[in-house]
């Protein structure tokens, strides 16, 4: 079983087994990053291990392969040895690993290690992206077949990670640590027992003058409690989102709690991802069951739909996938989430004698046009290209302009209700307000579809003059229990879990 590994990175020994004590209940095995140590405390590092009381991993990372460490190779081959010298019988007050680059040769160094039985890592890192064969380039670490192949890439598009995945699979006899660093890859870390990684790197994130080891790096906390780490197999069900840049989501914390009290074999990934088809291929590669997807992709994932919702069919915007034998079917949540979590919120049953206004026209307003549609309200379509806002207005004979003068004048005949349904003041655009040209009265009902920041500057303009405002929260948990609907064919467990 994959192991969780917490990077040490403090200033002191003192402050690492501070935090280490702080997250030991999560953790199985900590690596002490010596190149992080100030230069005093690097002398301190052999007695660490019995310090720690549990396996630890000697790293001393170089600047060249994303570490600290600054110094010549002699002096860091010098603390290497320090940390190896004077192995005891008791196993557990030396070091359990020690982390060596592929390009280091010092056979006194492996001896040492080998003799009192610390296990060498082998460790390759690609800080520029991934090599052409990465199962070749895995292989190719081990100098001896004792030692553990590590390969750490830095991938530049998700078809990077998906090399990662076929690499992991094709290597399925290398004991071996395999992950893609960076806000891309934070899927694999998740996934490491079913990509056969030995460890799974974590961070005390939040703690103070205590960096990430690497970026991407996850909570070990977060792990256990979020992921579930310590119940995945390789036989647990996989479901995802997967959208670009995909910073905020609430949806894992959601269906993983969900699992967790259902007792399901699943887990629930974030895949960031800057290619829509790069995606699909993986998540038939893996069996992804289930997929939510968000922001920008709605649209574009159609085409790779073999079946699809009357809803689908008719908005041409998709938020969730389902595996079937076929392949993919596609639904959408996004309406009826929308028009429940409104409707609740103003106290109506349905829009008849409201006259509304949309900001946007992408795959999250043409829901809200539906349903708006659908509910026997009125509304405005803005939109930045006024071409967009036409033809998502058109079908339902709505009313359409630019996002300008002119359609803020419009607005005052549409202003009942808004709805902003744009990623702007999302981050990383938290500055970002598409409707800065229009002044509110203070009369109007202000719905931003954006959760995460809980008040975008939109939003907190309008709460401001005195408008009723509500984010999409309520409508990502509404949305999100259709969606397990969709997955499962059965209804959302409200008596097991209440969100």
């Amino acid at each position: 079983m994959a192991k969780i590994c917490l990077c040490l990175t403090g200033k002191t020994i003192a402050r690492d087994l501070e935090v280490l004590d702080k997250y030991r209940k999560y953790v199985d095995v900590a690596e002490l990053r010596v190149d992080f140590l100030d230069p005093d405390e690097r002398f301190l590092i052999r007695r660490f291990p019995e310090l720690a009381g549990l396996p630890v991993i000697l790293t001393i990372r170089r600047h060249m392969d994303g570490g600290n460490f600054v110094g010549g190779e002699g002096a860091r081959i010098g603390l290497f040895s320090k940390g190896l010298a004077f192995a005891e019988a008791d196993r557990r007050h030396n070091f359990a690993y020690v982390d060596l680059e592929e390009d280091i040769k010092v056979p006194s160094l492996e001896e040492a290690a080998r003799t009192f039985r610390t296990r060498i890592i082998r460790s390759y890192h690609n800080l520029q992206g991934i090599d052409a064969d990465m199962a070749g380039k895995l292989r190719s670490l081990l100098h001896v077949g004792d030692e553990i192949a590590k390969v750490a890439v830095m991938p530049q598009t998700f078809e990077d990670v998906r090399a990662l995945y076929q690499a992991a699979r094709s290597t399925a006899d290398v004991e071996k640590i395999l992950l893609c660093m960076g806000h891309m890859g934070a899927n694999t870390r998740i996934l490491a027992e079913y990509l056969g990684s030995h460890f799974s790197y974590t961070a005390a994130l939040g703690e103070e003058d205590f960096p990430a080891g690497a970026p991407g790096q996850i909570s070990p906390r977060d792990l256990v409690k979020l992921y579930r780490f310590r119940s995945l197999t390789p036989q647990t069900k996989l479901y995802g989102i997967v959208g670009w840049p995909l910073k905020v989501s609430s949806s894992p914390e959601f269906f993983n709690t969900v699992f967790d009290s259902e007792r399901t074999d699943a887990v629930y990934v974030p895949f960031p991802s800057d290619s829509i088809g790069s995606f699909m291929n993986l998540a038939e590669e893996i069996n992804l069951q289930g997929v939510s997807v968000t922001v920008p992709y709605k649209e574009t994932v159609i085409p790779y739909l073999n079946s699809k919702t009357a809803e689908v069919e008719s908005l041409g915007a998709c938020n969730t996938l389902i595996t079937v034998p076929q392949g993919w079917s596609g639904a959408n949540t996004d309406a009826r989430g929308f028009s429940d979590s409104l409707l609740d919120f103003i106290g109506k049953k349905d829009f008849k004698g409201k006259r509304i206004t949309i900001i946007g026209a992408g795959g999250a307003a043409k829901a809200v046009a539906a349903e708006i549609f659908r509910l026997r309200g009125k509304a405005l379509v803005l939109n930045r290209t006024q071409l967009r806002a036409r033809e998502l207005a058109s079908p339902y004979r709505f009313a359409s302009a630019a996002l300008d003068d002119r359609g803020a004048e419009m607005m005052n005949g549409y202003n009942d209700i808004i709805v902003q349904t744009t990623s702007a003041g999302m981050d990383p655009d938290l500055e970002g307000d598409p409707l800065d040209l229009y002044s509110f009265k203070g009369t109007e009902v202000v719905m931003d579809l954006i959760y995460k920041p809980e008040r975008t500057r939109f939003l907190s303009r309008a709460e401001a003059a005195g408008c009723r405002v509500l984010n999409g929260r309520d409508m990502l948990i509404r949305q999100a229990k259709y969606q397990y609907s969709c997955f499962f064919r059965r209804e959302y467990p409200t008596r097991i879990v209440s969100q």
